[in-house]
């Protein structure tokens, strides 16, 4: 049963704070922030036996709860968000993919509006500026190059709502696209992208701090061509995106990124789709047919991976039981990592005095059992 939370202490759990995990140790709610005491008088919540980690924070999500943030109305848009909130995402960024640029900027005004109200986290743009032969789930005949003036008029439609671009960085424009992008504040991500090795160099030179989807729409690693994979791994200025959900990444390649880059510089997202949270069927992705078929989203025609139907609860599951990642990494990867690129780490991403309430309360099997948000019970663990 939600209820709100104006003093409350929650006590008795591992608690992952940025120092490391204390055992029996408690977070003091007052209204709907941490707070570094507790008034007299406050009610007290007894989560021996669970964790408490910060809120998850997806900087890379379609939609969900059969909703999608690309062509959803307002309300079926926050339905989206309120499916992923419930499976521990207290912060999110809308992801669009390709289409029109006319009907992108309009999109952008939408979801800018949801972001001033607070129920997003900002727009993150994927497509249309993305190479045709790593096109992955998107329009070929809608691609296009990225002018760094249809770059800005989509910024300029997001009225200050925008937070990241995914470009194909070595196609004509890609260079001052970045350099447009770092100039404003922006994120520019490397993704959906067939640059080489020391192309790729040259857009983190630029400006570019984050790897979309790392692994995933751009060439693999090869002995005499390491393309954009090993340019993105070994740079301390970019964080890599990873989409764990067992179908995406062999647990290899995780373990690759987590060793080579440090879990400070990966970020878990879920790419997901209306799909995730709702389960299988037929779907639509921007103007392309999905079917969803046991989890796994794929393109109708030709068969392609059509982004996820991942919830962050799940990828943070796995990555401690089945890839036996310390939960200090995870939890770093999954929420102070993704906060600090989205210039949001003084509100949230960490359990610290100050910061937003945000946070999930997960059982010793890592399920979760509650979830807080702006220092509001989502889930009550006492339910």
């Amino acid at each position: 049963m939600a209820g709100s939370a104006h003093s409350t202490v929650l006590s008795g759990a591992k608690v992952v704070l940025p120092t490391g995990t204390v055992t029996g140790g408690r977070v003091i709610v007052e209204g709907e922030r941490i707070a570094g005491s507790a008034h007299e008088g406050a009610a007290a919540v007894d989560l021996a036996g669970h964790w408490i980690v910060p809120g998850f924070v997806d900087m890379h999500n379609h939609g969900g709860g059969g909703a999608s943030f690309t062509s959803g109305t307002p309300e079926e848009i926050l339905r989206g968000v309120r499916t992923h909130r419930e499976h521990g995402t207290t912060t999110l960024v809308a992801s669009t993919v390709t289409g029109d640029l006319d009907e992108l900027a309009r999109r952008a005004a939408l979801l800018a509006e949801l972001t001033q109200q607070g129920e997003i986290a900002g727009i993150h743009f994927e497509g249309p500026f993305i190479n045709p032969c790593r096109k992955g789930a998107h329009k070929e005949d809608l691609l296009r190059d990225p002018d760094p003036a249809e770059v800005r008029k989509l910024m300029d439609a997001a009225h200050g709502a925008a937070r990241m671009f995914t470009l194909a960085t070595e196609l004509p424009g890609g260079l001052d696209s970045v350099r447009l992008l770092a100039e404003h504040g922006v994120i520019a991500a490397i993704g959906h992208t067939d640059s080489t090795y020391d192309q790729t160099r040259e857009a983190i030179d630029a400006g570019a701090t984050v790897a979309t989807h790392l692994y995933n729409a751009m060439p693999g690693l090869e002995h005499r061509a390491p393309g954009p994979i090993a340019a993105l791994l070994e740079d301390e200025r970019i964080t890599v995106e990873l989409i764990n959900d067992g179908t995406h990444l062999h647990p290899a390649m995780l373990e690759l990124a987590f060793h080579h880059a440090g879990a400070h510089r990966v970020a878990l997202i879920t790419d997901a789709m209306d799909a995730a949270g709702f389960g299988d069927g037929t779907y639509h992705l921007g103007p392309l047919e999905v079917e969803v078929k046991d989890g796994v989203a794929r393109l109708v025609e030709g068969g392609s991976i059509a982004g996820s139907t991942l919830t962050l609860d799940t990828a943070f599951k796995r990555s401690v039981t089945v890839d036996r990642l310390p939960v200090e990494s995870v939890v770093q990867a999954i929420s102070a990592n993704p906060a600090r690129l989205l210039g949001m780490y003084d509100r949230v991403g960490s359990l610290e005095p100050g910061k937003y309430a945000d946070l999930v309360v997960l059982d010793a099997d890592f399920d979760v059992k509650g979830v807080m948000r702006h220092g509001e019970w989502i889930i009550d663990p006492r339910a």
